[in-house]
């Protein structure tokens, strides 16, 4: 028994074929480069993530020496919020992916905040108004592609979330479709109700004529076009890739808590079955849905994580691969003082701030290379505490945390993480649980498991770190973070 995942995430497209135990049999990935037409603009191209998409699934199948019929089910989990409108007959985009990161859209959102309309939107969505998430995106491109407004509200055209439109590609036009992750992520459904909510709707000027059909995590998504791969593949799992990753850590029980570190940063904390609005501007999501049963979480956003290590490599050229950085790190005490916020995109939570941007304080004459490298992997740890600072005042505080992502496989920065936020940081077999999770959502509706206690069960830690850095001293260096927030800010 085989599953295959398609990871489609914010820097790199890539398929991974698990089998039942849920070890790699075959994997490829190919880098995605985003565009930046203007400051705060970022975008994708659709039809080169379809190609690479295409590409990737058919390597890894011929690394794992399979073939798409061996494959027992198919799951796709994506880079969420990232917004793409498409023409119903032709296949064809309007207009290039808005990606999550993209700020575009901030005075639109400032232009309409209050505390009411925060709350209402809170208790509808669990989300806040940011450039964010998808419903500004759709409104931006609607209001400045010609004509897109008109086709989309005669039923032309349709929006999606990538993974909706890998769905729509992978299918051969035949579903239209997301899962009720992605769809929480869009600030138009409510996740109390799980629907398409009708107020949003009309508030943010969006035609429900583009929307697709919600469905549960582990659901019947229809199957891969055989002229793709040869066969049909049965796709039976859909999540974002943050939900997706939850599920890979096996974080099943309310009070489990992981974080991922990608492009971004992103923690999320199982509520169990209960909605909860957080008093500390961080966001309520849906975490999985299964059998019609919504299971909620918590959730904090960090914008740029590996994006700071990209910058050192890409743009300023102080290294020329993100292995270096542990060594680098490793040979120096201390930053000296010296802190890299890397708000490139702004801040995300518990922040909430579209205007801030980047910016390296503390520079003295003696500070070199490695201290910037060093305050750049530094910045992801204090961003962490941000985070679970802000999530142990609206739930109970965590006893541990896991982690998972490209960064993890960095020993020197996990147990700087875990100085820093004084509590247990433990890492798994397989870090790319993403991809794993998603396999685990396609595997449970395939029934290769029979429920999440299989999956728990496949679930193994590969270390534990645990504090050693003196709580005065780890206090003492984010509240230097603290304050180098405050004035990128102001």
């Amino acid at each position: 028994m085989y599953l295959l995942a398609i990871d489609q995430g914010t820097t790199s497209t890539r398929a991974i074929v698990f089998d039942k135990q849920g070890a790699k049999q075959g994997q490829a990935q190919i880098e995605l480069p985003p565009s930046y037409p203007q400051p705060g603009w970022v975008e994708h191209d659709p039809e080169r993530i379809w190609a690479d998409t295409q590409a990737v699934v058919q390597e890894a199948l011929k690394a794992a020496g399979l073939k798409a019929q061996d494959i027992a089910a198919a799951g796709i989990t994506n880079q969420r919020e990232t917004t793409v409108l498409w023409d119903r007959k032709t296949g064809k985009p309007v207009y290039p992916a808005m990606v999550w990161q993209d700020r575009r859209t901030a005075a639109f959102c400032k232009g309409r905040q209050s505390p009411e309309r925060e709350r209402w939107l809170a208790e509808k969505t669990g989300l806040c108004l940011d450039p964010y998430f998808s419903a500004t995106k759709i409104h931006w491109i609607l209001e400045h592609v010609a004509g897109a407004r008109a086709r989309a509200s005669g039923g032309e055209l349709a929006f999606g979330t990538v993974d909706s439109w890998l769905l729509w590609k992978l299918t051969g036009g035949k579903v239209h479709a997301t899962d009720a992750t992605n769809a929480s992520r869009t600030l138009l459904f409510n996740i109390r109700t799980q629907q398409w909510d009708p107020e949003l709707l009309e508030f943010f000027d969006v035609p429900a004529a583009l929307l697709p059909e919600v469905k549960d995590c582990a659901a019947a998504y229809g199957a891969t076009d055989k002229a793709l791969f040869g066969a049909g593949i049965p796709i039976l799992g859909v999540a974002g890739d943050q939900q997706a990753a939850t599920f890979g850590q096996a974080c099943f029980a309310p009070g489990m808590i992981k974080m991922t570190y990608g492009t971004g940063g992103f923690m999320v904390l199982n509520l169990g079955g209960e909605f909860v609005v957080s008093k500390n501007r961080l966001l309520t999501t849906t975490a999985y849905r299964l059998d019609g049963k919504t299971t909620y979480a918590l959730e904090g956003s960090v914008f740029n994580a590996g994006t700071a290590v990209q910058w050192l490599r890409d743009a300023v050229k102080l290294i020329r691969s993100a292995a270096e950085t542990e060594a680098i790190a490793n040979s120096i005490p201390d930053t000296r003082g010296v802190y890299l916020v890397p708000a490139f995109t702004g801040l995300g939570a518990p922040y909430w701030d579209p205007e801030a941007r980047g910016a390296v304080l503390g520079l003295t004459r003696d500070a070199g290379t490695a201290h910037l490298v060093r305050a750049a992997l530094e910045s992801v740890c204090y961003q962490t505490r941000d985070l679970l600072t802000a999530m142990s005042e609206d739930a109970p505080a965590p006893t541990e945390l896991r982690v998972d992502g490209g960064m993890v496989v960095n020993d020197w920065l996990i147990q700087f993480l875990a100085d820093i936020l004084k509590i247990p940081v433990v890492r798994p077999q397989t870090v790319e649980t993403t991809a794993l999770g998603v396999a685990f959502l396609a595997g449970l509706q395939a029934g290769v498991y029979r429920s999440l206690e299989d999956i728990q069960r496949l679930w193994q830690s590969d270390r534990r770190f645990t504090p050693t850095m003196p709580a005065a001293q780890a206090d003492a260096l984010y509240d230097g973070w603290r304050k180098a927030v405050a004035r990128v800010r102001a």
